[in-house]
């Protein structure tokens, strides 16, 4: 007897497969989109970076004594290249520097020879820096001579890391310490470029908060090197009231930098002057914001207006409107890039380090702030934002709405890159 086959019953098939592929052509068309406005975006960008920046106002600062500490911002590249050259120069015993960037032109020649010189007189120098980062740069300036020690961060090293999402991180920290008893931290990569056409900030710390900000590279370091390569040296954190390091770490998914922030935000009470070089935050971090605002706290953001990388600028755009009608003043910076990752609240708090607004910084790279609690420091903070508006224009929501209908439409085509940015 034969056995009955059964039917397959197609007509759902046929029904679903046509609703399958409308739903992936309208994503690929959206992509497809994406992509096109993206290159219109980069290609405009590149002709209109041709010529260099026309210079930008900048403070020199005096130092400001907190607890134990001697704090100095730098608002200028090459103030702040020579004092980190002159501190190397210093060095007695141990150089640790780490960089997401290195280039290899003038500037970056300068570090390297005066590490070169350092090593030889018998400093123990330990050179870090981003592989990614640093991919346009020439392997022969990547490679350091011995005696100095060389650590090329790289997020992926085996296979199965490319199946990990917290292994495609990148090294974004940019940190000096000199002997334990001097570090830089802040927004600065290592170049020619940053030091007369950027305006970025960095912060030096003499004092024991150096060798704590020693230790978290040394953390670093040794969690990231093969055991034979692990520096055997260890500076003693201490706890300070005053001085706090907050850091990222994917690996061990640890992000306390956006935790800070917030934290602080929602502490206001007066005002919040907040810098940052690609301004794309979470709908949490916005809404903190926002709830400044409506409490009657005289909240300005300070962007670039046309950063280097164009498309953070236009998915910063997309926030513009929901900041203006919140109450959220926002002014941005021309004639030169601001690379500051800053803030400052209510004249007795300021943060100041590598950390952007953005995806990438707040859950994926790894990065490190400093967190002080000093009035002194807070003036000089907001001195140098005011400072900076002077290079600024102010945005303001009737002028704002009426911009092109082109231009809204590009921002909410690429809106949904504010997930991988």
């Amino acid at each position: 007897m034969r056995k009955s086959i059964p039917r397959l019953n197609l007509s759902g098939l046929r029904r679903r497969v046509p609703l399958m592929r409308i739903f992936f052509g309208a994503i690929g068309a959206l992509v497809g989109l994406q992509a096109t406005i993206a290159a219109v975006l980069m290609v405009a960008a590149v002709r209109r970076h041709r010529s260099p920046a026309e210079g930008f106002p900048y403070l020199r600062l005096p130092e400001v004594r907190v607890g134990q500490n001697q704090l100095k911002l730098f608002s200028y590249g090459r103030d702040l290249y020579e004092a980190m050259l002159a501190a190397i120069d210093e060095a007695q015993e141990r150089i640790y520097i780490e960089s997401f960037i290195w280039k290899g032109d003038a500037v970056g020649q300068e570090f390297k020879k005066r590490l070169e010189r350092k090593a030889a007189e018998g400093v123990q120098v330990y050179v870090l820096f981003d592989s990614f980062g640093n991919l346009v740069v020439s392997k022969e300036f990547k490679s350091f001579p011995p005696p100095i020690h060389e650590l090329k961060y790289q997020a992926i090293v085996r296979l199965r890391h490319a199946f990990d999402p917290r292994r495609y991180a990148l090294d974004h920290r940019k940190l000096l310490i000199v002997d334990g008893k001097t570090a830089f931290i802040g927004g600065y990569n290592i170049g020619s470029l940053y030091a007369t056409e950027w305006r970025d900030t960095h912060l030096r710390i003499v004092g024991p908060t150096a060798a704590d900000l020693g230790q978290s590279f040394e953390d670093f370091w040794n969690r990231h090197a093969p055991r034979r390569k692990r520096i055997p040296h260890h500076y003693q954190r201490h706890f300070d009231s005053l001085i706090q390091l907050h850091g990222n770490s994917a690996v061990r998914l640890t992000f306390p930098i956006r935790d800070m922030y917030i934290e602080a935000i929602d502490c206001a009470e007066h005002h919040i002057y907040l810098t940052n070089a690609y301004f794309i935050p979470d709908h949490i971090f916005l809404d903190a914001l926002k709830a400044a605002a409506a409490r009657g706290v005289d909240v300005q953001v300070l962007v670039p207006w046309q950063s280097n990388h164009v498309i953070a600028d236009w998915l910063a755009r997309g926030y513009f409107t929901d900041c203006l009608e919140s109450g959220i003043r926002v002014f941005c910076y021309q004639h030169a890039m601001i690379h500051a990752k800053t803030c400052t609240i209510d004249g007795q708090w300021s943060t100041i380090g590598t950390a952007n607004l953005d995806r990438l910084s707040s859950v994926g790279n790894y990065e490190i702030n400093v967190e002080v609690y000093s009035k002194e420091l807070a003036r000089q903070m907001e001195a140098l934002f005011e400072c900076d508006k002077t290079n600024a224009v102010e945005l303001t929501l009737d002028a704002w709405v009426k911009r092109s209908w082109l231009a809204i439409l590009s921002e909410e085509i690429l809106e949904p890159l504010r997930l991988v940015m």
